[in-house]
């Protein structure tokens, strides 16, 4: 390639560049998530059936519409109706012929929103919620998407390019990273305390049930703290908690047994929220009115 065509590759692509900044970050998380959805559909059938995407869908958006009214003053969050709704029927596996764990826990997600609050702000991330406790309710009933996305290398690219490029311009790459970091290195860890191929612990990052966490859940805006170190450091927290829950399944710690079906999501569910309270309250503790 000359000299001038790679001139004319870096002006396009700082056009295209400047052109998604201008983007409403919302339209890029919704196209994110509508992609894995399109691309495990298509090659993998990880839905497992349009009712489910249906029903998730469709009670995310009437509850959310719904709350909104009955709360009045407050819009109705459409596009995180959207992204929970997709994600729920991405991630629960109920046992075959279920359909009562999409329409309850997609009531569950977004009532969430409105009553498990702190100083109005929400304390989890809406489908974290609804799928963790789901899991803990209903383990018999309820499993979680876990497959890999095979062995194409071209599949996890696709998925990985888009979403590292729209979690660096919606300003959440700092996490992102943060967790991948931490979980190649734990996972190097773990493989060398319990003695597993490494492959096999490294192997679970690059299925659609880690993708949708790390760019969806871990990342969510309304339920991270307020500083960039912070989030930095719960996002390693929440993989050094996710971790520990590993070790102890790989020792059967009966104790910590209802945690082992889900062990990152369950350790969001577990961090993100105390995160959350104390940055808030730290929060408006500083910016009190002096007496």
């Amino acid at each position: 390639m000359t000299a001038a065509a790679l001139a004319a590759l870096r002006g396009r692509s700082r056009t295209l560049w400047a052109r998604l900044g201008e983007v409403d970050p919302r339209y890029l998380v919704s196209f994110l998530i509508t992609l894995i959805l399109v691309v495990g559909e298509v090659r993998y059938g990880i839905l497992g059936g349009y009712d489910r995407l249906v029903i998730s869908l469709g009670v995310c958006v009437a509850t959310e519409l719904a709350l909104a009214r009955l709360v009045g003053g407050r819009g109705a969050a459409l596009q995180s109706a959207y992204v929970t709704g997709i994600s729920l029927a991405l991630l629960l596996k109920p046992r075959a012929g279920l359909l009562w764990p999409f329409a309850l826990g997609a009531f569950l997600a977004i009532a969430s929103k409105y009553v498990l609050a702190y100083r109005g702000r929400h304390l989890w991330n809406p489908s974290n919620f609804a799928i963790s406790l789901l899991l803990l309710i209903a383990p018999g009933s309820v499993a979680i998407l876990s497959h890999q996305w095979g062995n194409h290398v071209a599949t996890n690219a696709v998925i990985w390019a888009f979403g590292l490029l729209i979690a660096s311009r919606v300003r959440v790459l700092h996490v992102t990273l943060t967790y991948v970091v931490c979980y190649l290195l734990l996972a190097a860890a773990r493989s060398a305390i319990v003695g597993t191929p490494l492959q096999a612990e490294l192997a679970p990052i690059t299925g659609p049930m880690y993708q949708l966490f790390i760019f969806f859940m871990i990342t969510d805006p309304k339920t991270t703290v307020g500083s960039v170190r912070g989030r930095i450091v719960v996002a390693a927290l929440v993989a050094v908690v996710e971790a520990a829950i590993r070790l102890a399944a790989d020792h059967q710690v009966a104790a910590l047994s209802a945690l082992y079906p889900a062990p990152p999501i369950l350790a969001l569910a577990i961090v993100g929220p105390v995160a959350k309270a104390v940055d808030l309250c730290a929060f408006f503790h500083k910016h009190r009115p002096s007496p």
